[in-house]
C-alpha cells in the first residue's frame, strides 16, 4: 500500500474517533453542562493546584503522551516483524478506543474528585482494597516504565567506550550534544514557568522568547558539549532528575517543559507528513502481517510494545 494513501485513512479514522467518539462520550459523561470552576480555581495554592494556560494545559498533555513511547513503540513493533497492518490498526483503534478515552475518563474523574490521584478515586467509589490492589499494580508498572523509559534516555546521551577503557569522545559526540540541549532545555523551561506564572509575562511574547530559546540551545549543545559520561552514571542522572520532577510542582518544571517541547514534535510531524506527501512511501518493504521470521506472538507482545 502506498504510505500517503495509509497516512490518509488513518487521519480520518482519528479525526472521526474524535468527532463521533469523542461527542459521544462527553454526552455520557456531562462535559459542558456545568459552569463548575476546576480544583485548580477553587483549591488553588500556588503549588500542587495553579490554573493552567489553556495552550500550555494543551502542550503539556500532547507532548506527554506524543514523546519517545508512540515514536519508539511502532517502529519497535514493526521491526520485531508484526506487520504495518497490526501496528497501524493498533494504533489508529487502541488511540481511539483505549488510549483516549482512558486519558480522557482519568482527567475527568480526577477533576470531579478535587484533582485526586486515580488511587484516591477507586478509594472512593469501590473500596480501601481495591485502592490498595491498584496502588501495587500501578508501582509496579510505573519500576517498569521509568526503568524504560531511563534506559532509552540513558542510552541517547551515554559516551562510547573504548577498549582501553577510556571515553571515545570522537565517537560520542552525537550523544553529548543531545545531552547538552537536553539540559538546557531543563534551564529554560524553568525560566518559562517562572515568567508565565510567577511574572505573568503575556503568553505570546513568553512564546516566542521559549522557541528562539530553544533554537539558541541547539545552536550551543551542537557547539559547546563538554559533558561526556557513561551509560551508568547516565543512569543515576536520569533517576535523580526523575525523582526531583515528581515532587516539583508541576508548573515550574514538567508543564513549561512539555509545552515548550510540543513545538519540536509539531515541527517533527510537520515535517514527516511533508516527507509523505513528497515521498509517497510504499509499504512493500515489510510484511502485511506477521512475518515467518517473527519470533514474538502477536498478543499481548505487539499491544505492550507499541505501548
Amino acid at each position: 500500500m502506498n504510505g500517503l494513501v495509509l497516512l490518509i485513512i488513518a487521519v480520518a479514522c482519528l479525526a472521526l474517533g474524535y468527532i463521533f467518539y469523542g461527542g459521544w462520550l462527553c454526552k455520557q459523561w456531562g462535559v459542558g453542562e456545568s459552569k463548575e470552576e476546576t480544583p485548580a480555581h477553587t483549591m488553588e495554592d500556588g503549588v500542587d493546584y495553579v490554573p493552567a494556560k489553556a495552550p500550555v494545559l494543551m502542550g503539556h498533555h500532547f507532548s506527554s503522551i506524543a514523546g519517545a513511547g508512540p515514536i519508539t513503540g511502532p517502529i519497535s513493533a514493526a521491526g520485531l516483524g508484526f506487520g504495518w497492518l497490526a501496528c497501524t490498526l493498533w494504533i489508529v483503534l487502541g488511540g481511539i478506543f483505549f488510549g483516549g478515552v482512558h486519558d480522557m475518563g482519568a482527567l475527568i474523574a480526577s477533576v470531579r474528585h478535587g484533582g485526586k490521584s486515580i488511587g484516591e478515586i477507586i478509594s472512593a467509589n469501590m473500596s480501601r482494597r481495591a485502592k490498595r490492589l491498584f496502588i501495587i499494580f500501578a508501582y509496579l508498572t510505573l519500576i517498569l516504565v521509568v526503568a524504560a523509559f531511563a534506559s532509552i534516555v540513558a542510552t541517547t546521551f551515554q559516551a562510547t567506550v573504548g577498549e582501553n577503557g577510556a571515553i571515545d569522545k570522537a565517537a560520542s559526540t552525537a550523544n553529548a550534544q543531545v545531552a547538552m540541549v537536553s539540559l538546557l532545555f531543563i534551564v529554560i523551561a524553568i525560566v518559562f514557568g517562572f515568567l508565565v506564572y510567577r511574572k505573568n509575562t503575556p503568553m505570546g511574547i513568553s512564546t516566542l522568547v521559549g522557541v528562539v530559546a530553544i533554537v539558541a540551545i541547539i545552536a550551543i549543545g551542537i557547539n559547546f558539549h563538554p559533558i561526556y559520561l557513561t551509560y551508568k552514571v547516565w543512569m543515576i542522572v536520569v533517576a535523580i532528575y526523575i525523582t526531583v520532577a515528581s515532587v516539583t510542582p508541576v508548573w515550574i518544571l514538567l508543564q513549561p517543559r512539555d509545552y515548550l517541547s510540543s513545538f519540536l514534535l509539531y515541527a517533527m510531524l510537520f515535517l514527516a507528513l511533508v516527507a509523505v506527501i513528497i515521498s509517497h512511501p510504499s509499504m512493500s518493504s515489510l510484511p502485511v502481517i506477521q512475518s515467518p521470521e517473527a519470533t514474538s506472538p502477536v498478543f499481548p507482545v505487539l499491544f505492550t510494545t507499541i505501548a
